[in-house]
């Protein structure tokens, strides 16, 4: 590997800080002579909640974005190359310049996702590249929708048993610290870890919906901002762009001290997303609640990209 790639190597826990569907983290990493490889695990995809794979390509897309911004601070010149193949979406060459960004590591580190109460954000400030994509609903006119998208989510079984496998509901998991929905992550209390675990364990879903739900699926304060992201859901390449687009939202709106919290269901929800459609006269991509939190917002797990025995200076195999 070249001087930049081993440099890049070394930022990893920082890139790898990217949100993901799930946090699946689906992003694979590999390095060429002068040259880094992005690509995704089909292992990692969401085929049950995702199937139009609209998570996936935008979760890619934001680990791109987040791949430049960290490079970018660390003082490395590199350029993104979009190219869809076998398992492969996009490449890290060497450039002339810095890419250019208002954002940093720091940013990066900062972003946070809260899926339990969030504080009044007050007037959300606007966020540069936004405009004309992204639109400021009530969580009042968005109530009603929320609880029919979640009864619709909830009340599908491949679904559930997919979310299954992504929850981590106790440090003893094995993978509680790699990847997937932490208790902590969720708002769960202790209880409420404990009794969703025994739900999970009993295979019964009808109780499952509800303690979802509390958990942050239809958390909407009253007359709080929910934004809509709006866009072409033209294709992967279309989709991994908007993700890119999304999460420099995402990362100016950290900057103003907020947090946001996705809530996918409405747009999953083919009720409710036509219902978006209509009341936006565009396509929605992603919606999230976005305020000020209580508290630090938790931090997600990380898998660690780096093979086995690999050091510094070293090229791995």
């Amino acid at each position: 590997m070249t001087a930049w790639t081993e440099r890049f190597r070394e930022l990893e826990p920082d890139w790898t800080r990217a949100p993901s569907a799930h946090n699946t983290q689906p992003w694979t990493v590999d390095y060429a002579a002068d040259e880094v490889v992005l690509g995704w695990d089909r292992a990692r995809e969401l085929p049950a909640g995702d199937p139009d794979r609209r998570d996936l390509f935008l979760s890619l897309g934001a680990f791109l974005e987040t791949c430049l911004i960290v490079a970018a601070d660390a003082g490395l010149r590199v350029r993104p190359e979009v190219e869809l193949r076998e398992r492969q979406f996009a490449r890290l060459l060497a450039a002339a310049e810095v890419y250019p960004t208002p954002y940093t590591r720091a940013t990066v580190r900062a972003r946070g996702c809260v899926r339990g109460a969030l504080r009044h954000p007050g007037a959300v400030p606007g966020v540069p590249g936004a405009e004309g994509r992204l639109v400021e609903l009530s969580s009042t006119q968005l109530r009603g929708q929320a609880a029919t998208a979640d009864r619709w989510l909830f009340s599908s079984g491949p679904v559930v048993r997919e979310l299954r496998a992504w929850l981590r509901l106790t440090p003893r998991h094995p993978r509680y610290d790699q990847d997937g929905l932490t208790d902590r992550c969720l708002g769960l209390s202790r209880l409420e870890a404990v009794g969703l675990r025994a739900v999970l364990a009993l295979r019964l879903n009808r109780p499952l919906a509800p303690l979802l739900a509390a958990s942050g699926g239809a958390v909407l304060e009253p007359e709080h901002p929910v934004l809509v992201f709006t866009g072409e859901a033209a294709g992967p390449e279309a989709l991994i762009g908007a993700g890119r687009e999304l999460v420099r939202i995402w990362y100016g709106l950290t900057q103003e001290g907020l947090a946001v919290h996705p809530c996918s269901q409405l747009i999953d929800c083919p009720r409710t997303a036509a219902a978006l459609r209509d009341r936006l006269g565009a396509t929605p991509l992603a919606v999230f609640r976005v305020g000020r939190p209580a508290a630090p917002a938790p931090r997600s797990a990380r898998r660690q990209l780096r093979p086995a025995g690999y050091r510094p200076g070293r090229t791995a195999p």
